[in-house]
């Protein structure tokens, strides 16, 4: 199976950058309690110690509605960095592995996704142990407050390494992750029943839902001793709120199987599964949204509202072309007045 990887060459990047970055601030922020639970139930903290139903009860009578924001704009404002090293590592891996029809293999496609978030996620990991620890902190004892101040006392009290704690769970996460995600994209045609070219904007949401889903429950557990080893410190209240005290990875692994069981390990995976349609709708539709204006103020739709062309425009030219074209014929045709006008005369 093959893909052909496409960007829409009428948007500038700076717009495809926004357009991307602020559909996922929105719907990370749509679905930040979700993830709050998710995260609580990964390391064990006492909000975490019953069911899903029951996690979101104890947040909110002990930290109120806010408690299901904390973290969250540390998160959003990591989505900018890491949406640019991502786009800008994918394309530069998938061009690499392309053919001459622009065409790339299935799993070499999943593969550059993987390395490319690999190689975001090294460069952002800082921001992400910081949403951990702003999120599993007490709010009536907090440690830490706002971003910046999150890293810099983790750095000045703990060293450099405790900001790239459980990062190689990153990268060992990723491999179940792209096998998840290739074997349901190698199957999609045998779902539905009909070849991938002829899939509707609903089945292909649909194919990304299961995908992501497939995936992320293989490669959840990775996830779930990476978000442990981010709370953990000896130097927060109660060791960060860690439900098992660990020396290591594989002692991580070891200890939670041990004192919680192996199911344990894919705690809060219900409220993952549940925030994934959400997340990827809004994130989607928002996408589309910002696409649409950027697409009428550089001109090639008629309305922000609706993708019916403008009637006379290449929709092939890309945006700086498209801007001398209109250049070129406002200067002919105002050459061309003011020789109609020096006739006359």
């Amino acid at each position: 199976m093959v893909v052909s990887v496409k960007n829409d060459t009428r948007l500038t990047s700076s717009q495809s950058f926004l357009c991307s970055g602020f559909a996922g601030f929105f719907s990370k922020t749509v679905t930040s309690p979700l993830e709050v639970v998710k995260i609580k139930r990964q390391v064990g903290t006492f909000h975490g110690k019953g069911g899903f139903l029951q996690t979101f009860m104890v947040i909110y009578q002990n930290e109120g509605l806010r408690g299901f924001w904390k973290g969250n704009m540390v998160s959003c404002l990591r989505l900018f960095p890491y949406t640019a090293v991502h786009l800008t590592t994918y394309k530069k891996i998938v061009h690499l592995h392309m053919d001459e029809l622009g065409f790339i293999s299935q799993w070499r496609a999943i593969l550059a996704g993987g390395l490319a978030g690999v190689a975001a996620a090294l460069l952002t990991y800082p921001l992400e142990v910081a949403e951990t620890r702003l999120i599993v902190q007490n709010c009536r004892q907090r440690t830490y407050i706002g971003a910046a101040h999150t890293i810099s006392k983790i750095y000045r009290n703990e060293g450099l390494p405790a900001l790239y704690r459980g990062f190689s769970l990153t990268v060992l996460g990723a491999v179940p992750f792209s096998v998840g995600c290739y074997a349901v994209y190698m199957n999609l045609d045998k779902l539905w029943q009909e070849p991938s070219f002829r899939f509707t904007p609903l089945q292909n949401f649909i194919n990304g839902c299961i995908a992501v889903g497939v995936a992320q429950t293989l490669s959840y557990p990775f996830e779930t001793v990476k978000r442990k080893m981010q709370a953990q410190s000896s130097r927060l209240p109660h060791f960060g709120g860690v439900d098992v005290h660990f020396s290591g990875t594989m002692d991580c692994f070891m200890q939670i199987v041990r004192n919680k069981g192996v199911l344990s390990l894919w705690n809060g995976l219900t409220a993952n599964m549940i925030k994934i349609v959400p997340y990827f709708g809004l994130l989607f539709t928002c996408c589309e949204m910002c696409k649409q204006v950027c697409l009428y103020r550089n001109g090639y739709i008629v309305s922000p509202l609706s993708y019916q062309p403008t009637p006379g425009v290449d929709q092939s030219l890309g945006p700086y072309e498209l801007e001398e074209v209109r250049r070129y014929w406002k200067n002919r045709n105002f050459g061309s007045r003011e020789s109609s006008f020096g006739n006359r005369w």
